[in-house]
């Protein structure tokens, strides 16, 4: 088990495959970057009233925009276009997964924290893998940078659902969903141009 908590590492022959396939790689992470700025902003609109949740992730937004402001000057320096959006196969497996659009309101809530939490956890970990083994130094500091960012929007999404719900909840929801994480990353394999 990865100190995110993350079940299943990924395969060390995803790096070598990234690296091979970096423009790709740098047009998916740009949208994973824009999905998650758009995913805070509808926590906030459809959870207005939770005071705590409009504070902490208010900050995410931005920062989240940042990053794909970033990436797309990463992108620029290759001389690469953002291009067409891809299906994300990783982020609609979980989503079929989890309940985040059934049950109640609270029930939907907490999933759409622990859905997060874990997409920034997966990238977190990828974004180290990048910062500790890719040849372009440029590209090792910008990942290992967003890396301690992604870091600190992992666990704003784990304290925000204990927030709202018991911890033991919580705690147990989310050892559940890190299983079926695993059983989607198995099931999806390596994938070329991929951060997920």
């Amino acid at each position: 088990m990865t100190t995110l908590g993350l079940e299943l590492p990924t395969d060390p022959r995803w790096v070598n495959i990234a690296e091979m396939n970096i423009g790709d790689i740098l047009i998916d992470h740009a949208y994973c970057e824009q999905k998650a700025a758009s995913s805070c902003i509808s926590l906030i609109v459809q959870y207005p009233e939770k005071t705590k949740l409009v504070e902490v992730l208010t900050p995410v937004v931005a920062e989240e925009w940042s990053h794909f402001q970033r990436v797309l000057d990463e992108l620029r320096k290759r001389n690469i276009r953002l291009g067409r959006q891809r299906k994300d196969e990783y982020v609609n497996a979980l989503q079929t997964q989890m309940r985040v659009t059934a049950g109640d309101y609270y029930e939907q809530l907490l999933e759409r924290l622990l859905l997060n939490a874990l997409i920034e956890a997966r990238s977190c970990e990828r974004f180290k893998l990048l910062s500790e083994h890719i040849a372009d130094e440029g590209l090792r500091q910008f990942y290992r940078e967003l890396m301690i960012s992604e870091a600190g929007h992992y666990r704003n999404f784990l304290d925000l659902a204990e927030e709202y719900q018991p911890k033991e909840r919580v705690r147990r929801r989310w050892k559940e969903i890190l299983d079926l994480e695993a059983q989607v990353m198995a099931s999806l394999g390596t994938r070329a141009g991929r951060m997920h």
